[in-house]
């Protein structure tokens, strides 16, 4: 579920019931002398299972209805939604929908999974360079700035590693959680990287937790493939893939295990290490048998955080002192020690072709070429902005690809140094605005980082930090001004072109969930946390704005806000399963059903509404939809789940359980979700996987 503070209403019982999502209907429906299904009057309400119960009134005037309207009930919860008064004649719930007859392709994955990953940055012989994010592989060819994406998994990839043939790649990946509650277990898939098909699935039901590590071997033709599961044991299990067999696990460490490889020369010799402890496993008859490695003399390290091979068959370690250890071939003892090899820990190795050593560093930021004697001849500091090294990868001649610890990858050399290639953001991701006239969009969230994206180069325009996190993001219609919102109650005016600030402000001292500009320019609306919408005149495109007053009325925090076509009004939806309609000029909430049953609305961000109310799924609890977003042509309603899911549908979307294609990417929530301003792409962010997924619309 998102972490958001829906949570803690979600978790509250709703009247008369037990806080479950599958349910029957509560009692609030079942005295309602409206039928639940299908469309008539005055009947016994039909029972539907499982699902959010939805009734249609007639018109007729009363206390708390003027006019036909469909009735959803979320946690016990009614949620009326006006009919527009050109469908109110027609209407039924027994209509079914039809599902788009467009469909979503991922065309482009932005960020990089370094922040708690290793070893898991490779350049393949096609001259594309494979990573992972969220539970997307992705292969990005710099030199025709073209990516394909593996997308067998189900959740969040963990590890990676390419075989000896440099075609067969293995990545294994989390445990998951269906939106039924059902597990997904666990598991290493086997793949081509050429076809991008998938050849092997290894481990379903065996592994327990996640796979943090796995690895091909190397010199018996890369016929075994060993793996770590992500247990309180940590199993080091090896298998023979193509037969899809374990031939033999065995109880690593009760501590973090974070690398496990195999020996480049010897095929019954692996290598694990991690919390105090490095491993030389023998790998005979069917058996494991370890050997710890003996520090004696020299000082134990808390971590040992990367191995990597000399031509001759030594291994080298680095570790979390800064130390460099050599451990003769075949042996169990150090026989060689670089003491303060980097300021910080040693986070990553990787010998050249050339027997080159190069070592990166954790505090220090460095990376180090080493000699044959293991004197320092060359490094260079890679800056502070990408944070530490966390891989790096050995590409064409004498360039080196980087990963960084904050999710960023690099290219560049000791030599000349390095430059971003992938940028990424580095904690959970809310904010999301596409710019009105250009292929642009930004993105920002808990990481106190803005972006502006190119959506054509697929790289930043600008980046800019502030100094609180950011929840939300909306571009005047002119496009030269952005209006950032953060969990402060703060909110910012930025220029668009120059990423300087022109503006801030502050509305109360809680999360400012939406900040939407009038399709005029002449208002803005701040949603807050705090229950209010705090509405602003415009003036100078965007760049002077004045309070000119707040809607109060909501129970719960404000969570959505769509404005109407002519800036006159606006609707509100808020944590409690609220829909409320406000006029502009005043700040006064309309309670006339007739004023705004017909409106026009600019855009279909909120998440109740009669032209959306179809994507909520069985068992809804209200807080499963994280986001939606009408196409501007007004045929297509895209949604994003706390299930890692983006949903495409036709709009309108009013009809119960409507058609939709489903897609995968994400790990997690998907936290938001938009068109660019020509409708040729939708743009997703996701929660904990950090990542912005770029879909064409074919």
């Amino acid at each position: 579920m998102a972490p958001d503070p829906r949570d803690a209403w979600a978790a509250m019982p709703p009247p008369h019931l037990p806080p479950r999502k599958r349910r029957a209907p509560d009692a609030a429906v079942a005295t309602c002398h409206l039928s639940a299904w299908p469309l008539c009057v005055e009947r016994t309400p039909v029972v539907v299972p499982h699902l959010p119960a939805v009734i249609v009134a007639p018109k007729r005037k009363g206390k708390f209805m003027e006019e036909g309207s469909v009735k959803m009930f979320l946690r016990g919860r009614p949620v009326p939604m006006l009919i527009p008064d050109e469908l109110a004649p027609t209407y039924s719930l027994d209509t079914r929908s039809e599902l788009p007859s467009s469909r979503l392709k991922l065309d482009w994955v932005y960020g990089y999974r370094g922040r708690d990953c290793r070893a898991n940055l490779y350049l393949l012989p096609t001259g594309e360079v494979v990573y992972f994010v969220a539970s997307v592989a992705v292969l990005y060819s710099v030199e025709e700035q073209r990516q394909r994406h593996y997308l067998g998994h189900n959740d969040d990839i963990k590890c990676l590693a390419v075989h000896p043939d440099m075609v067969t790649i293995a990545t294994g990946q989390v445990a998951g959680t269906t939106k039924e509650g059902k597990p997904l277990p666990p598991h290493v898939r086997v793949w081509d990287s050429v076809s991008l098909s998938t050849l092997h699935v290894l481990g379903l039901g065996v592994f327990d937790r996640a796979v943090c590590c796995v690895a091909f071997s190397k010199s018996n033709g890369g016929n075994l493939l060993c793996a770590v599961d992500e247990s309180n044991d940590h199993v080091l299990s090896v298998w023979d893939w193509a037969k899809e067999s374990k031939v033999v696990d065995s109880k690593c460490s009760n501590e973090a295990v974070l690398v496990a490889t195999f020996h480049p020369t010897d095929p019954n010799l692996l290598i694990t290490c991690g919390k105090s402890h490095i491993y030389f496993w023998s790998l005979e008859g069917g058996n494991l048998s370890k050997r710890q490695g003996l520090f004696e003399k020299h000082e134990k390290p808390k971590y040992v955080l990367c191995v990597t091979f000399l031509e001759g068959g030594d291994v080298v370690t680095g570790d979390s002192g800064g130390n460099l250890y050599v451990w003769g071939k075949g042996g169990n003892r150090i026989t060689q020690e670089v003491l303060g090899a980097h300021d910080g820990g040693v986070f990553a190795l990787c010998a050249l072709r050339d027997g080159t050593l190069v070592s990166g560093g954790g505090r220090d930021r460095r990376v180090v070429l080493w000699g044959s004697d293991y004197s320092k001849v060359q490094e260079v500091e890679v800056p502070e902005d990408f944070g530490p090294v966390r891989t790096v990868a050995e590409g064409r001649g004498d360039t080196l690809y980087v990963g960084t610890t904050r999710n960023s990858i690099l290219l560049g050399s000791v030599h000349t140094g390095f430059s971003l290639l992938v940028q990424g953001h580095v904690e959970e991701l809310w904010g999301l605005a596409t710019h009105p006239s250009r292929a642009q969009f930004v993105s920002c969230g808990q990481d106190k980082l803005v972006h502006l994206w190119s959506s054509e180069t697929h790289q930043p325009v600008w980046s800019r930090s502030i100094e609180d996190p950011a929840r939300s993001a909306g571009f005047h219609p002119s496009g030269s001004v952005l209006a950032v919102g953060t969990v402060t109650g703060r909110w910012l005016l930025l220029d668009t072109d120059t990423r300087d600030l022109v503006a801030i402000h502050t509305d109360g001292n809680e999360q400012i969930s939406v900040v939407s500009f009038s399709p005029d320019g002449a208002y803005l609306a701040v949603g807050s946390h705090d229950n209010l919408v705090y509405v602003y005149t415009v003036d100078q495109g965007g760049r002077k704005v004045s309070r000119l007053g707040k809607c109060s009325g909501h129970s719960s925090f404000i969570t959505h806000l769509d404005w109407a076509q002519d800036s006159t009004c606006f609707v509100t939806n808020s944590g409690d399963y609220e829909i409320l309609y406000w006029d502009a000029a005043t700040c006064k909430q309309i309670t006339s059903a007739d004023t705004v049953r017909n409106v026009q609305w600019a855009t279909a961000t909120c998440v109740l509404g009669f032209g959306v109310f179809g994507i909520w799924p069985e068992g809804a609890d209200g807080t499963d939809i994280n986001a939606v977003a009408r196409s501007h042509d007004g045929n297509l309603l895209v949604s994003a789940d706390d299930f890692g899911k983006v949903h495409l549908f036709s709009y309108p979307c009013c009809q119960p359980r409507a058609l939709s294609h489903k897609y995968g990417g994400h790990s997690s929530h998907v936290t938001n979700v938009a068109f660019l301003w020509d409708d040729s792409m939708v743009l997703t962010t996701g929660g904990k996987d950090t990542s912005v997924l770029q879909w064409r619309v074919a």
